[in-house]
């Protein structure tokens, strides 16, 4: 070998140690900051880290104190709590605060978390957005890569007993889920009304994002005594060489021996030891064979009288001398030589087999039995004996609501399959389901029932089904066998007015006329419901979301959940305040009390989107013009109206009649219940607008009798039978607030 060679072949090996200990932390790494085990990648100084992003910051910030980790990057410093080889880091983030007393506000915080450079996100599994209070609502903002994204929730109660331990219904807490890949967070808490009425144990509203394993909500909490911080669930993963097929052949591929490459996001992945393997799979050597055969480990699957012998990564399942067969224990066992013992051992066999054959059935009829108790149980529970004595009584006078069983319910949406959802809401989630006898129905799954309402809850059952209206959704039965109850609509095929008028490729597809003739089909409905009914029925969630379509494009009114029935001799009802932001009415906000007027403001805003086909909230939209209603009410007030309705469906034909449904928009919109139209009167002033034919509404005499005629010419009421009503005030399900900042359900 020549000199030269020689040369070369040192320099080249020289190379060679020098990419592996770049690739490695270096031996004297520190493993500890304070409470907190340093693990590679992740480390506190150069050569101990895999790349920047796993810079840990170690800072004596008290000298009596140990020293605190941090995430260092340009916009906050992120205490780290916790660090798992499993991909996640919990941190520390504030809590948005605003507090009240008597007088003014003491205390109005903003929680602002931003990952900065670091390319980790926040986990959408582990967190949940949670806002507490009793007079409170909390919203959160931030980017999906290039998106804005925004949500809320509402959270009101009236006193402590309200709220229940551990639950974050809408009572004193809500919660909701966050969006994948989210970088960056802005949470702000806000109150409706200053805590005014709740100031002795609730002067606070707050609002931030918390690793849900980690949260107990208690009425405790409603008192002002949340900490500065909570902990949050980060995501993190091994980013900048594609996935596992590209970052492979990546001479940096931080994946060491004995261990395998798993995708993490849209461009990252972890790694993680084999099978066998227990370790830090980023350090070379990290990953050490476990033996399976030790009792501390206790994973080896081998049969009774085998021995199980470590291997490689492994173990194997071996028989003693004097026996053979497969000493795995889903295998053949091991057999002895001797005739008389195969003998013995072929009687306990078919002995325990016999027994087993035994105890399986009669834990199989115990089984059935218990599960027939069960929906027994779960039937009159949910009322089901006074829901057979109603219906029983009205057999006789019109169509009534059918009690199906569960198995038939299972079996018509695939076992509730996921694939079979078309819609989630405050109350439920509605599946698509196919039963053998009848066309496509709807079946509404509800998440919880109050048991104080069971009685008002049947008796929604047995009312709805017996509205036959052809533009409400027909409720046609339900299924008490369950621990929630079930419900099932016709199934309305054309989808949501919300996504016809707020889609870009559908809005110009829906000329004048015909959301005309929907808002007047809808304001029938409503009229109907208000005072043809036979106990007058208020919806209380009217909006966009509400209004099914039929492939003719026919409104088909829905959601019956939140609605209130209300006693003949009664014009205003008190309750907790329940609807949808953007189309509630200001009056009930701040009053708690429930008119038909309330309905009456909600259709206003309906018929605002029919004619601008803007939606009711939207933060895109510049200041002035964030609030639908406020932006076309003063619109309308500076003569401006042709210039906000949607573009496409305003010629010289329609002007007069748009403007004539505007100025009804504006007084369906009135702050003062008092001083809107009753439905009845919006109904008709619709109605009468549809049968003008290019005509002033000055010149052309509607004939109201003919008017309220056609309004409840397709409505069926049904007699009881008995000559009674029903005249209790209830709520169908527990009352729950839904936020759509967009608009949507």
């Amino acid at each position: 070998m020549g000199l030269s060679e020689m040369c070369l072949r040192l320099v080249l090996v020289q190379l060679l140690l020098l990419i592996v200990a770049n690739a490695q932390p270096k031996p004297d790494c520190l493993k500890k900051c304070g409470d907190l085990e340093i693990k590679y990648p992740f480390g506190t100084e150069d050569g101990c880290y895999l790349n920047k992003d796993f810079l840990i910051a170690c800072e004596n910030t008290d000298h009596h104190n140990p020293p605190i980790p941090f995430l260092r990057n340009s916009s906050s410093n992120i205490r780290v709590t916790n660090i798992t080889m499993e991909g996640r880091l919990q941190v520390q983030s504030f809590v948005s605060e605003n507090c009240y007393n008597e007088t003014h506000m003491i205390k109005n915080t903003t929680s602002l978390f931003r990952m900065g450079n670091y390319k980790f996100t926040f986990s959408e599994t582990q967190n949940k957005f949670t806002v507490i209070g009793c007079d409170s609502y909390g919203y959160i903002q931030g980017k999906t890569g290039e998106k804005q994204y925004m949500a809320g929730c509402i959270s009101s109660c009236e006193n402590p007993a309200d709220v229940t331990n551990g639950s974050c219904s809408g009572f004193g807490c809500c919660q909701i889920n966050i969006p994948k890949d989210l970088k960056e967070i802005i949470v702000q808490a806000k109150s409706f009304n200053r805590h005014k009425n709740v100031l002795q144990f609730n002067p606070c509203s707050y609002a931030f994002v918390i690793e849900d394993s980690q949260f107990h909500f208690s009425s405790s909490n409603l008192s002002g005594t949340l900490t500065e911080t909570v902990p949050t669930a980060i995501d993190w993963a091994i980013t900048g060489q594609g996935k596992c097929e590209e970052a492979i052949n990546n001479q940096s591929f931080a994946c060491k021996e004995n261990s395998e490459c798993h995708p993490r996001g849209a461009e990252g992945y972890l790694c993680k030891c084999k099978d066998g393997y227990r370790g830090n799979p980023y350090l070379s050597k990290g990953c050490q064979d476990i033996n399976e055969c030790s009792d501390q480990q206790g994973n080896y699957k081998c049969h009774r009288q085998a021995l199980c012998v470590d291997t490689e990564g492994s173990y194997r399942c071996e028989c003693p001398k004097g026996y053979n067969g497969d000493g795995e224990i889903d295998g053949t066992g091991c057999t002895s030589n001797q005739l008389p013992v195969i003998m013995i051992s072929l009687g306990v066999g078919l002995s325990f087999v016999m027994l087993l054959a035994v105890s399986s059935w009669i834990y199989f009829m115990f089984k059935k039995r218990r599960l027939i108790k069960l929906k027994e149980k779960f039937f009159q529970q949910n009322g089901g004996l006074l829901l057979q004595q109603q219906l029983s009584k009205r057999s006789g006078t019109c169509d009534t609501a059918r009690i199906f069983n569960a198995e038939e319910l299972k079996k018509a949406t695939n076992n509730f399959d996921d694939k079979r959802i078309i819609g989630r809401g405050g109350y439920g989630t509605v599946y698509k389901g196919f039963l053998i006898d009848s066309n496509p129905v709807a079946i509404k799954k509800s998440k919880i029932v109050d048991q104080s309402q069971i009685e008002q809850f049947i008796n929604e059952v047995t009312v709805l089904s017996q509205i036959n209206h052809r533009n409400v959704v027909k409720l046609l039965g339900c299924c008490l066998e369950t621990e929630v109850p079930l419900l099932v609509y016709e199934y309305v095929t054309n989808g949501t007015l919300f996504e016809h008028i707020h889609n870009n490729d559908n809005a110009p597809t829906i000329p004048w006329e015909t959301r005309l003739r929907i808002a007047a089909e809808t304001a029938g409905v409503l009229s109907y419901l208000h005072s043809a009914a036979a106990t007058p029925i208020i919806h209380r969630d009217v909006k966009s979301t509400n209004i099914l379509l039929d492939d003719n494009f026919t409104a088909k009114v829905s959601d019956f959940g939140a609605s209130k029935l209300v006693p003949m001799d009664v014009t205003q009802l008190s309750t907790m305040v329940q609807g949808t932001l953007g189309y509630l009415d200001p009056e009930y906000l701040h009053t708690s009390q429930l008119t038909e007027k309330s309905d009456v403001y909600s259709f206003g805003v309906v018929l605002v989107e029919l004619m601008t086909g803007k939606k009711v909230l939207s933060f895109d939209r510049p200041e002035e013009e964030r609030s639908l209603v406020m932006y076309f009410l003063s619109s309308l007030k500076e003569g401006l109206l042709f210039e906000i309705l949607e573009n496409g469906i305003v010629n010289d034909d329609n002007k007069e009649h748009m403007r004539e449904v505007a100025m009804l928009a504006s007084r369906c919109l009135r702050v003062k219940g008092e001083e809107r139209p009753t439905m009845k009167e919006v109904a008709m002033e619709l109605e009468g607008l549809r049968r003008m034919d290019k005509h002033s509404w000055d010149n052309a005499q509607v004939n109201i009798e003919e008017t309220e005629q056609l309004l409840s010419e397709k409505s069926y009421t049904c007699n009881y039978g008995d000559g009674s009503n029903s005249t209790a005030a209830y709520e169908s399900m527990k009352d729950h607030a839904l936020v759509a900042f967009d608009g949507g359900r």
